[in-house]
């Protein structure tokens, strides 16, 4: 019975450290936010911010992992907890409406009745780092002023130091983040005064055309008819 027993054992033992191995736990991240100033000013400047375009690669729960040669590799030890577009949302409202200090900054798509004095249009096609890559943000921003002007376009690049593990990766991430909504605060401070749109004054609807009435058939009258011809009677 015992020499029985001792493959079953050992097969057991096997198959249990295995599942161990695949059922390992996975750390799920988010971004920081840091410690951004809580706005006081229920009156300060109107932003709408977005629409937030983020590149397709980033729309995923896999926190990818850049590699020596640039390509790209799912982490092993790690995923993102949710959505990172919503993150990346969430961290930029914050971190933009504490520079400005202003309860006025909206995510995009605006509610009925928000007039803003800029919005912002936002592409990020670039957020990744790796074990041996520093992390790096590519974004371009767009400013549009009340009048639908564009006010400023640049493009932003940014990289951000680390020491390799994936918590640190995912803290340089947010730190990158957190800088481009610096940047894009200081550009939008100048937009705050600007002068009330003025209303062209509306032109007084023309007055409605009179008909045309009909003259009224006349009969002609009849006049005399004269001539200078004499009548001679014989």
């Amino acid at each position: 019975m015992t020499a029985l027993r001792l493959p079953i054992l050992w097969l057991a033992g096997l198959l249990g450290l295995a599942g161990c191995s695949m059922n390992q736990p996975v750390s799920l991240y988010q971004l920081d936010s840091g410690t951004p100033a809580q706005p006081a000013q229920s009156s300060g400047m109107a932003v709408l911010l977005g629409p937030v375009l983020i590149a397709d690669y980033l729309q995923r729960e896999t926190l990818l992992q850049r590699q020596p040669d640039g390509s790209l590799q799912a982490a092993t030890d790690g995923r993102w907890a949710g959505s990172l577009s919503s993150d990346i949302d969430q961290l930029l409202l914050r971190q933009v409406a504490g520079h400005l200090d202003s309860q006025r900054v909206v995510l995009a798509p605006a509610t009925q009745g928000f007039t803003p004095d800029v919005q912002v249009l936002l592409s990020i096609t670039r957020l990744d780092s790796g074990k041996e890559q520093p992390a790096v943000l590519d974004a371009q921003w767009r400013l549009i002023d009340r009048r639908g002007k564009v006010r400023e376009n640049r493009i932003v690049h940014l990289q951000e130091v680390h020491v390799g593990t994936t918590a640190a990766q995912v803290q340089a991430q947010g730190v990158l983040l957190q800088r481009l909504a610096e940047q894009l605060s200081v550009s939008l401070k100048p937009l705050a005064n600007q002068p009330p749109v003025a209303e062209v004054p509306r032109k007084p609807a023309p007055a409605p055309a009179k008909p045309v009435e009909k003259e009224k058939d006349k009969i002609p009258m009849a006049l005399p008819i004269r001539t200078d011809m004499e009548v001679f009677r014989f």
